[in-house]
């Protein structure tokens, strides 16, 4: 079976099970179990006969040789027990459930996968394969899976300028599905790049290091990975499942490539004795950390300075409010101008991400010894949100939207650039001046304020205004739930 018609089977079947109910979410969850499992028995024969830890009875061997309500009671006993097991093997199924209620589509689902050689399949395959339904599940916004999907062009373009080299680690503290590491990965194997054995290994086993507390999206991850070739069957994931922000975890990194969840307040649910919900402001008390705030974004932001290496990069996605707002907002923006090289903001438009009400921007910046110097000289800023309109369906954000940024951001040497339309740049002796040292600049002019016969689309003008809304509606929820007593 040629790549095309493999991959139009697994689609076909997603559909067939979208018809009982099953999402596209459920039916990543149940092809993740059962591809694990069908590689992980490709690979316990010749030529590789590796030991991979998976019990005698609950292996695909087990489940390839039942159909109907026994394969059903015995592919819940196999998830049951696997989800105890050590490594990567617990890792996947870790409180795993089987979403598939009809057992003839679950034995034609198994069926399916058995008639394939995944192992020897080419990893862009497989890869393109698991994105694409990953990339669907963002799409379906009922699952709410949009917020762990960053879109791909942008993370292109985020890993085109930083440039990470072989034989250097790369984290993400808020790693969703994987994106970040899919991309840097996709750059050190591009074309022409031709790494030798020590930097592949190293690619493979020590390059990524992440953070993702939620289960399932931790799973689809870590698979995602695996079908590109990183990581071990038998070995430890490189992505943990424990809040980042919970405390230092005394590793650095070369650079940090990530995208945090969007919202400004951590929290956490109680529940009382009446069943009555509350939610309670998470702090974080960490000795590392310039500020102590309840708000997530900027508690991401401290952490990440804290994980880079005196030389590190890091490429962060951050909301508006991270750009202006007071208090310790001020503060932390005011020691991250010091203590580090802020030096390119990327200004995004709206309309690209799958969670609504989003103003978002891409912050790079250089860690720096610490010896009391303030290291930021100026910051480079582009404009790419005044008189861009996107959406997600009719007209999405490609890379040659960010084509121009990339030039005016100048990878090979960024210490020589030229001033542009949309690229400007502003002393650090002009930001700090600034009220509440707010990075938060804009210099374009709106055409459509002035042109009322040029306005965007409908459709266009629609989404941004459900966007606003959906944005302020945000900011006052967390205001509210700043104000409980």
């Amino acid at each position: 079976m040629n790549t095309s018609t493999l991959i139009q089977k697994v689609w076909n079947f997603c559909h067939t099970l979208r018809d009982d109910g099953v999402g596209y979410g459920d039916y990543l969850e149940q092809l993740t179990y059962l591809l694990f499992l069908k590689m992980a028995h490709e690979y316990a024969q010749e030529p590789y006969n590796r030991d991979t830890h998976i019990p005698e009875g609950y292996d695909w061997a087990s489940l390839r040789s039942k159909v109907g309500e026994p394969l059903e009671a015995h592919y819940l006993a196999t998830l049951h027990k696997l989800g105890t097991g050590p490594g990567m093997l617990g890792a996947i199924f870790f409180k795993a459930q089987n979403k598939i209620q009809d057992p003839a589509k679950l034995s034609r689902l198994v069926q399916m996968i058995d008639a394939e050689s995944w192992v020897g399949m080419d990893a862009d395959t497989k890869g393109d394969l698991y994105e694409g339904l990953l990339q669907k599940n963002a799409e379906d916004t009922k699952s709410g899976a949009g917020q762990y999907f960053t879109p791909r062009a942008l993370i292109q373009a985020m890993v085109e300028c930083v440039r990470p080299e072989p034989m250097k680690s790369i984290a993400d503290p808020a790693c969703g599905t994987g994106g970040f590491f899919l991309g840097a990965y996709n750059w050190l194997t591009r074309s022409g790049n031709t790494l030798d054995k020590k930097q592949k290994e190293f690619l493979r086993h020590n390059t990524f290091q992440g953070n993702e507390i939620v289960p399932n999206t931790r799973r689809m991850c870590l698979m995602n990975l695996f079908l590109h070739n990183i990581g071990e069957l038998d070995g430890e994931p490189s992505v943990e499942r424990a809040d980042a922000l919970i405390g230092d975890p005394g590793k650095r990194f070369d650079y940090v490539l990530a995208n945090p969840p969007f919202g400004k307040k951590s929290s956490m649910t109680i529940t009382n004795e009446e069943g009555e919900e509350d939610k309670d402001a998470l702090t974080y008390e960490r000795q590392d950390f310039w500020e102590t705030t309840s708000n997530k974004q900027l508690n991401f932001l401290q952490h990440i300075v804290t994980i880079l290496k005196d030389t590190g990069q890091a490429a962060v996605v951050l909301p508006d409010n991270v750009l202006f707002e007071g208090g310790a907002g001020e503060k932390i923006r005011k020691k991250l101008l010091e203590n580090c090289d802020v030096h390119t903001l990327l200004r995004l438009p709206t309309g690209i991400f799958y969670a609504q009400g989003v103003k978002a921007n891409v912050l790079f910046f250089d860690a720096k010894p610490k010896d009391g110097k303030v290291h930021t000289k100026g910051v480079w800023i582009y404009d790419l949100r005044t008189n861009k309109h996107f959406t997600l369906k009719t007209k999405t954000l490609k890379l040659d939207d960010l084509r121009d940024f990339i030039t005016c951001y100048n990878p090979e040497n960024r210490h020589e650039r030229k001033e542009a339309e949309r690229f400007k740049y502003f002393t650090y002796s002009e930001l700090i001046t600034r009220d509440k040292a707010s990075l938060d600049i804009f210099w374009h002019k709106d055409d459509t304020l002035d042109n009322l016969d040029d306005l965007p689309p409908p459709y266009v003008l629609q989404q941004e205004i459900i966007e606003h809304l959906e944005a302020a509606l945000a900011s006052f929820r967390d205001l509210a739930v700043g104000l409980k007593p």
